[in-house]
């Protein structure tokens, strides 16, 4: 991360104003905040050393959750050959627009064209097929920390690049009721990272067959709402049945002697949580950090001039020193060059949860003075020599209040619809909750109409019966699903 000196210049501007243009904010914001630079392709992005840091928090946290699982990381080529893909009929038709493939190397013209990884499961099956032979090989947990690459032809750094970072579970099973364990396991575990962490009161629950992964029986996903009302996937378990163990053999000797295909999931998580974070929890000021994933949790800017400087500049190092010890990240910006309010300013927009000011008359009161990114506390003063004793709870509170805050949001931009007249208007500010008769071909006519999409059929959603919004038919899932426009 960026140290005392290094720090780039931050527009005076600011950013466009959400209500302005949501897409205008996000897509200024993550680059004035030093998130990501554009790649020199169309749809890669450069993750810059203060985004990664945020990637590497979460990935920290969900890598200890797979270890602790019993799942052991692996590492699988980047180049799958074509030949892999064309055995699952089902998933090349869902990847075939996304594909990026390699036709020459070595300056020679290959024998066979080779993928550059959109997602695993053909090469991890090919192996999966060669490491199972008896019962006793299962369950095969393995996880892979990987880049992957799917032309995307409308990029948006995070959340829609032609690169990007993710971690992709693949198991194998015995029989579908430990594979669905595996596959509920995974939801999970995102929704504990997405709501522990990033602070996004994510909904769990199971996609409709529309909205499956290629090639999966059944696909289940945890959905959040950002602040325009729009939803973003944000990590998605796939039970995928003996379909792939079928087109790549994998298969075991059960304990009658009898061969049997494994039961496979796959599960995954990316770089597009940190869109979510942005987009949930940032404001027209610029970002606002959970603590658990902010790369600086706390900043200390002294404020003086000539003796005094040498004396605010001393006693912030000195504090940084106890925050440090008391397991908080923390930065100290004693840049000569810059006034104190640049500084405040340039740490509202990179959202770091607390700000302490030392000045003079700080130290002679034994106070910092300490500044919330958000609140409606203001500025208030702690004690000097309590404030690393203090922070952790501090950070804490800061934590519990963003998810109260964007729960409450969600809360409110989401609302029961009974009438096809009613939807158009709900699901332009947020999410509706519908009965819906489960056709595809009426899925399709709400999206062309309103752009909307069925979401997520929610887990824990009552059990409700009543007749499709837009079509009349009686509805399919045994209770209402939620719509909305999405990322």
């Amino acid at each position: 991360m960026p140290g005392p000196g290094t720090l780039g210049s931050v527009s005076r501007e600011g950013v466009t104003p959400q209500s302005e243009d949501f897409s205008a904010w996000y897509n200024e914001l993550v680059i004035q905040a030093e998130l990501v630079d554009r790649g020199p392709v169309r749809g890669t992005m450069v993750i810059r050393p203060y985004g990664y840091r945020m990637w590497e928090l979460l990935q920290a946290d969900l890598d200890g959750r797979i270890k602790e699982a019993g799942h052991g990381n692996a590492c699988f080529p980047m180049f799958i050959p074509e030949s892999y893909f064309k055995r699952e009929a089902e998933h090349v038709e869902g990847f075939s627009p996304e594909l990026a493939v390699v036709t020459v190397a070595g300056g020679k013209e290959l024998e066979e064209p080779l993928v550059v990884r959109p997602t695993s499961e053909t090469v991890i099956g090919e192996y999966m097929a060669k490491w199972i032979e008896s019962h006793r090989d299962l369950p095969l947990l393995l996880n892979q920390w990987a880049n992957v690459v799917r032309w995307e032809l409308r990029p948006r750094m995070f959340l829609r690049t032609t690169e990007f970072l993710w971690q992709e579970g693949h198991t194998a099973h015995a029989d579908e009721e430990d594979a669905m364990r595996e596959t509920m396991w995974a939801l999970g575990a995102y929704a504990g990272l997405a709501r522990e962490l990033a602070a996004i009161p994510v909904v769990e629950g199971e996609k409709t067959p529309s909205e499956r992964f290629a090639g999966a029986v059944r696909t289940y996903t945890i959905e959040g709402m950002m602040r325009d009302g729009r939803a973003l996937q944000s990590g998605t378990s796939h039970y995928l049945g003996t379909n792939f163990a079928k087109v790549f053999d994998i298969t075991y000797q059960d304990e009658d002697g009898k061969l049997v295909h494994a039961h496979t999931t796959s599960w995954g998580l990316s770089t597009r949580m940190l869109g979510g974070v942005i987009m949930t929890h940032g404001d027209d000021k610029g970002l606002v950090l959970p603590p658990r994933i902010a790369p600086y949790q706390v900043v200390i800017v002294p404020i003086g001039r000539d003796d005094a400087a040498e004396r605010t500049a001393a006693a912030a190092r000195d504090l940084a020193g106890e925050l440090k010890r008391a397991g908080v990240r923390v930065h100290v910006d004693d840049r000569p060059q810059l006034r104190p309010g640049y500084k405040f300013n340039e740490w509202e927009l990179r959202g770091v949860p607390v700000r302490l000011e030392i000045g003079p008359r700080d130290l002679d009161g034994g106070v910092v003075t300490l500044a919330r990114r958000l609140g409606d506390q203001g500025k208030e003063q702690i004690p000097l020599d309590r404030a690393a004793e203090l922070m952790p709870g501090i950070l804490d509170d800061f934590q519990a209040f963003l998810y109260t805050r964007a729960e409450r949001f969600r809360d409110e931009h989401t609302a029961d619809v009974e009438s096809w007249d009613a939807f158009p208007e709900q699901v332009s500010q947020g999410w509706a909750r519908v009965f819906h008769c489960g056709r595809t071909d009426c899925e399709d006519a709400i999206k062309a109409d309103t752009a909307a999409t069925p979401r997520v059929i929610p887990t824990d959603a009552p059990e409700e019966h009543g007749v499709c919004f837009r079509c009349g038919e009686p509805s399919a899932y045994g209770k209402r699903i939620l719509y909305g426009r999405s990322y």
